[in-house]
């Protein structure tokens, strides 16, 4: 194969990938102007290779062990953590998995943030530590029977976000809740902390509370 045609075969390849990815992702076609200047911005760092998606995705060798991990590029945190617990907390909680695990790869503070595409980073952000007892819970299952149990929780399967569905359609993972599920990594909703609804008024907080 000539020059000419290893250029042309490596341009279709890159176009392929980047269709796959946005497909994969189901992101708006804003997306790379909802992240930039965002939090998760990391072109302007140093150790970010100057690419706004390649800390946390690739279209090649990606790793595929976590559920719910579009094209994952990112080194995986396999930290202990200390869970949320309460006396009054009807959920079953545990130590975080899926999304909530891979959030947490860069914000327990035990993963360099430039750990990824294989390599071993070593730039440690101060992050939220291992023990969540002082966080919102996270990675366990919120259905009707939890709310029911509760008492003064919404069920997720009927009552209405101001994203336009459910909670259980606008909020969970799986049918679980996670890190993603009050905050968007891609920023699309403009709120600060990358949240999908705003804290003014209480309002993400009373999306789920029945108060």
């Amino acid at each position: 194969m000539n020059f000419a045609a290893k250029n042309f075969y490596h341009k279709i390849t890159q176009t392929v990938c980047f269709v796959l990815l946005i497909h994969l992702f189901t992101l708006s076609p804003d997306v790379f102007a909802d992240l930039a200047g965002s939090d998760h911005d990391f072109t302007g760092a140093g150790w970010g290779d100057g690419n706004i998606c390649k800390v946390c995705h690739t279209p090649h060798n990606a790793n595929t062990t976590v559920p719910n991990s579009p094209l994952w590029n990112h080194a995986v945190t396999t930290a202990t953590f200390t869970p949320y617990s309460s006396s009054t907390l009807n959920a079953s909680v545990g130590q975080p998995t899926g999304v909530s695990k891979l959030c947490l790869s860069c914000h327990d503070g035990t993963v360099a943030v430039d750990s990824f595409g294989g390599r071993m980073g070593t730039h440690i952000e101060g992050g939220i530590g291992t023990d969540l007892r002082d966080h919102h819970p996270v990675s366990f299952a919120y259905d009707s029977a939890l709310a029911v149990a509760d008492g003064a929780l919404f069920d997720p399967t009927i009552q209405p976000t101001i994203l336009g569905g459910t909670i259980a359609s606008d909020l969970l993972v799986a049918g679980r809740l996670e890190c993603s599920s009050c905050h968007d990594v891609h920023n699309r909703y403009g709120n600060s902390e990358l949240l999908k609804i705003s804290e003014s008024g209480s309002a993400l907080c009373l999306t789920c509370h029945d108060m």
